[in-house]
């Protein structure tokens, strides 16, 4: 009996050292999937952007024409991308640009992509002259130029998402055509940005707010742009100072009023002052700076007056920002990433997520997928629900045609039916079941194409947030959209058609699951760290011994030193301490460089204080090493001259270096490219992270 008790138990341990290993090998695949996915997209040193984007430009050079193929599926997932119900077709869904995260690398797009809706067809344009790959940018159609849509910023990042920039340039797209033009304007133009909103009225296109991410944060705008489509000229209002007006944000909706526009919402980060811990003699170890989310809730109505029509060209208009209340019935609890469509004066919203205070284990969220009503000028939300259509009897023949022209009708059709009997030889008792055919003159009428069967659930899309969403002829779509469980983000790759009249149910035009994902070596290692745990109790038995790590004593000085490195990476990341510096030996220089000296590199746009500020403590290293091997001492110098000293080592780099600087900024510029930032700079933002999840 004891045999059979300790062979069991055998057997049981053998099952688990098998699960085990198959376990190991699995996350080894994996391990794999993703270096081979870094090392094709590897931004060691970061990559060049602007060779990439050369790249993507050659290749589009070498399109000699606009053309538009059939699909055979619909396009890749992507997120941050612009859906629009085309303004001069209208059985046709515009879809541009976007990027996909799958855990280790960023992928950007710029192809169009149309949905014919009354066909069920995707269909991809291919264009010698488009626009550069890009996410989080604004397009509206264009007011009067009711055939155009007009397209403006967003921003383009390296693989891993170490270092990215902001478009300022602004296109024209022709629907009908497909023709993509870029607007060149006189005087002031936007700064670049991303997560801005746009908007029109009548012969003006409406920019406003958005985010420009700097070598030290990430700012939110607050300021107001007009294009003037006749004139041809961008306008920046001046405001009075007592003007009451919204605060910057980003991610808000924008609509249009036959009065000017409408805003509710949006998203943005904060400074504020918060108290450090408490040490462990219970004193205060003081105050630190750290950027608290906000979610807007708040109402605005921009009014536009125009100038009188003597006035000349470039005279802008009158506009002046409105505080409205809150709206009543506003959804709760708040929520970021939440879509709004214009539709007969109310806009349509839908999905949203609410994040709730971060824990030790991460943030908890929560997502939504109700759709509500704005009424604009009744500023109240109204929910909306999906309900079976009722089945209707159908009325008795004798019913139907009650009066003179229906009776006179039915007659007629009666005599035709005994007509078409006597002619085939019939009895007039089987006069019914003849097809008297079209009338004389009448075409008769083909058969509808057989629609594709196109599932309906009583039920809406799973929650998500930052979905798109158009609406064309009272049928609302929405393309996709992300949600988040625990480390991953997916992205939905999904269409769905409500009809807002009706509301009788959601109809799924295509669904795929999202299978991109490769995750990243944090998740492995959590992985590995649950697995432990499970086999703890084997390893306190001494059964067992498998140990994942060898002890940090018996490393080696370089994996050592590595360790240490990640552990006060991690600490860092965990704060949110706002400083102007960052930790500059775990600084990437992503300045575009011919000869590598070694030495620190400017970047473009960059001015010699900023030049400074980013490495300054490498200057001073570089100082001090210099002084040594002269013979000198840097610990006889005053710190305010060593300083002074390494910031004229740098500003003769500057100098070295302006040439080549310039001559990165005037291609930047000729392709609308603002600022380089990379993420390694930022204390506010922890570099190689999704741009969707950080609720920009």
């Amino acid at each position: 009996m004891a045999k059979d008790k300790k062979a069991n138990k055998s057997d049981a341990k053998k099952a688990k050292l098998a699960e085990k290993k198959q376990k190991q090998e699995k996350k080894a695949q994996k391990k794999e999937k993703v270096k081979s996915a870094k090392v094709e997209g590897s931004d060691a040193e970061d990559v060049d952007l602007d060779a990439v984007l050369a790249e993507y430009k050659k290749a589009q050079e070498e399109f000699v024409k606009v053309t538009e193929t059939v699909s055979e599926a619909p396009p890749k997932p992507r997120s941050s991308s612009t859906f629009l119900a085309s303004p001069s077709n209208s059985n046709q869904l515009l879809l541009f640009g976007g990027e996909t995260w799958n855990g280790a690398l960023a992928s950007f797009f710029n192809d169009l992509n149309i949905y014919y809706t009354d066909r069920d067809e995707w269909h991809c344009v291919t264009s010698p002259n488009a626009p550069l790959p890009r996410s989080g940018h604004a397009w509206c159609r264009g007011g009067n130029q009711k055939d155009s849509v007009f397209l403006f910023g967003g921003e383009f990042s390296s693989p891993k998402q170490g270092t990215f920039y902001h478009y300022n340039d602004f296109w024209r797209l022709e629907p009908s055509s497909r023709e993509w033009t870029r607007i060149e304007t006189k005087g002031k133009t936007p700064p670049a940005r991303s997560g801005h909103r746009m908007t029109y009225f009548k012969n003006y296109i409406i920019l406003y707010g958005g985010f420009q991410d700097t070598s030290n944060q990430t700012k939110y705008l607050n300021d107001l742009w007009l294009y003037d489509t006749q004139n041809f000229f961008w306008h920046s209002p001046t405001l009075p100072p007592a003007q009451l007006k919204p605060d910057a944000r980003s991610s808000f909706t924008f609509l249009p009023h036959e009065q000017g526009a409408v805003l509710f919402g949006g998203y943005s980060r904060v400074k504020t002052v918060v108290q450090a811990n408490k040490s462990a003699k219970g004193a205060s170890q003081g105050q630190r700076n750290i950027l608290k989310p906000m979610v807007h809730e708040d109402c605005f109505f921009l009014r536009i007056t125009q100038p009188p029509a003597d006035s000349p060209p470039n005279t802008p208009p009158n506009v002046r920002w409105e505080k409205r209340k809150k709206p009543a019935n506003t959804p709760s609890p708040s929520r970021v990433g939440v879509t709004m469509s214009y539709h007969k004066g109310r806009g349509i919203y839908f999905g949203g997520v609410h994040d709730v205070e971060q824990s030790e284990e991460g943030m908890e969220s929560e997502f939504f997928n109700q759709l509500y009503a704005w009424n604009i000028e009744r500023n109240r939300f109204f929910p909306l629900t999906l309900r079976k259509t009722r089945v209707q009897k159908k009325a008795p023949q004798s019913e139907q045609r009650v009066n003179r022209r229906g009776r006179a009708q039915a007659n007629e059709e009666e005599l035709l039916k005994q007509l078409a009997a006597l002619q085939a030889g019939s009895s007039v008792e089987d006069a019914d079941a003849m097809d008297i055919g079209p009338k004389p003159g009448q075409e008769p009428e083909e058969p509808e194409a057989p629609v594709r069967d196109m599932p309906v659930s009583m039920e809406f899309p799973h929650p998500r947030f930052n979905a798109q969403m158009a609406i064309q002829d009272d049928i609302l779509y929405i393309y996709g959209g992300t949600y988040e469980a625990k480390d991953r983000e997916y992205t939905f790759d999904d269409l769905y058609a409500i009809d807002l009249g009706k509301m009788d149910g959601c109809k799924q035009i295509f669904k795929r699951e999202d299978d991109t994902w490769v995750g990243s070596d944090d998740e492995d290692d959590e992985d590995e760290d649950e697995d432990e745990d499970e086999d703890e109790d084997e390893d306190e038995e001494g059964d067992i011994e498998m140990p994942d790590e060898e002890p940090e004593a018996l490393l080696s000085p370089s994996k050592r030193k590595k360790k240490q490195i990640d552990e006060l990476s991690l600490a860092d990341t965990a704060s949110t301490v706002d400083s102007p510096m960052g930790d500059d030996e775990s600084e990437v220089d992503t300045g575009a460089t011919t000869v590598d000296d070694g030495l620190p590199h400017p970047r473009p746009f960059e001015s010699r204080r900023e030049f400074f500020v980013r490495t300054s403590n490498e200057w001073q290293e570089i100082l001090m090493t210099n002084l040594r091997w002269k013979g000198i001492q840097p610990e006889t110098l005053a710190i305010k001259e060593i300083k002074t000293k390494a910031f004229e080592l740098s500003e003769e780099k500057w100098w070295d270096c302006r040439e080549e600087i310039t001559a990165l900024e005037d291609e930047q510029e000729a392709a609308g490219i603002g600022e380089v930032v990379s993420l390694a700079d930022k204390g506010d933002i922890a570099a190689g992270t999704g741009g969707v999840g950080r609720r920009r």
